[in-house]
């Protein structure tokens, strides 16, 4: 029912949008105007709510602050495709889902004291058995509840609030500060030298996956059968899922417990997917690394700084030379100044010799002086 009332709301929305625009910028002296719609915004799409319930008396049984999320989540989608991000940065035309692919609702309040032991109250639900991750602490407050459901069950997700804790402000020194080369042949090489390998969760069950994918391609279409082998395979798709996001949860946290500033390049993840490379770049999950890690960073009260990666590779970490190699060439030899060392390790360098002069670095210095 939520499936189907997000698209209906969607497409008023295109409606409009596509009553409203002109496509040429002139017209002639005499011409015929049509009749401008208003625009439906969040809060008119909200009006027509009680009128919703009256026409289709089930959705009653939805609780209404549920109702008025999904307003809001076609008012992100839409402003997100016409006016973009608060860095002016314009998303693709919003899809209409399919049910299977309408997977979370969400209660944008909740009541004090829902949560007992192990059961949840639930507007419109009920009360419902729940297995805790870890306990709520003390003196916080839930706020909201999302429902998602996942191939292998349901998932209660709690957001927390407590007034009490104060702002994270922690004291940083520039000096601990290390530069990370991502890579293929090892996940990552720090500015020190050290290294992390590459764990290659997916194509350590590519062998695995290749049995369900046939199941599922050998199965007939519509019937229990296929159903049962397509849940098999997203089951173990979203394993090599949390297997990987639970290997980039650890590396950050290792980080950020030794360096108080992590330096890393700007990369371009959409041009390397569609490259050769593209299976080994999604497996190693840069991009979610990357966010996780600038997401605990910012928690921590630390500095998690992107910089250029235009020739980091080729640049001396010594001297300052362009050295070029090609991506086979592994080893960074300089003959300017001699120096030798893994390519990788010298791009960590160089990314941690560009971060030192940001502006932020200035500014924690002349902080502390």
């Amino acid at each position: 029912m939520l499936c189907a009332q997000y698209n209906y709301l969607l497409a008023d929305r295109f409606n409009w949008y596509e009553q409203n625009r002109c496509p040429i910028n002139a017209c002639p002296l005499v011409c015929h105007f049509p009749e401008l719609r208003e625009n439906p915004d969040y809060y008119s799409q909200k009006k027509t709510l009680p009128n919703l319930k009256k026409t289709h008396p089930w959705y009653k049984k939805i609780h209404s602050q549920v109702l008025q999320d999904v307003v809001k989540r076609v008012k992100l989608a839409f402003d997100r495709f016409i006016k973009g991000d608060s860095n002016g940065k314009r998303s693709g035309r919003p899809r209409f889902k399919k049910r299977c692919r309408y997977r979370t609702f969400t209660y944008p309040q909740m009541k004090e004291g829902c949560l007992e032991g192990n059961l949840i109250n639930l507007p419109k639900l009920g009360t419902l058995k729940v297995i805790l991750h870890r306990p709520i602490p003390d003196g916080f407050k839930i706020k909201t509840a999302s429902i998602t459901k996942k191939c292998d069950g349901y998932y209660l997700v709690l957001s927390l609030e407590d007034k009490t804790v104060p702002e994270v402000k922690a004291d940083i020194n520039p000096e601990s500060i290390v530069g990370i080369d991502v890579g293929l042949k090892e996940f990552l090489t720090t500015s020190e030298g050290e290294t992390i390998e590459m764990p290659q969760y997916y194509r350590k069950s590519q062998k695995r996956l290749k049995v369900i994918q046939k199941r599922v391609s050998r199965r007939k279409k519509g019937g229990n059968n296929r159903l049962k082998a397509i849940t098999q395979l997203a089951r173990q798709h979203k394993k090599v899922a949390d297997k990987r996001k639970d290997f980039h949860l650890k590396t950050a946290n290792y980080l950020l417990s030794k360096y108080d500033v992590i330096a890393h390049e700007k990369l371009n993840v959409k041009g390397l997917a569609k490259s050769r490379l593209a299976k080994s770049v999604l497996d190693a999950g840069w991009v979610s690394f990357l966010t996780i890690l600038a997401s605990k960073a910012e928690n921590a009260g630390l500095l998690a700084i992107p910089v250029s990666a235009m020739n980091t590779s080729q640049n001396c970490s010594n001297c300052g030379k362009k050295v070029p190699k090609k991506l086979h060439i592994r080893w960074h030899n300089c003959s300017h100044c001699g120096c030798s060392l893994d390519r990788d390790h010298n791009a960590a360098i160089n990314i941690r010799n560009r971060a030192a002069g940001q502006s932020v670095l200035k500014a924690q210095r002349l902080r502390k002086q």
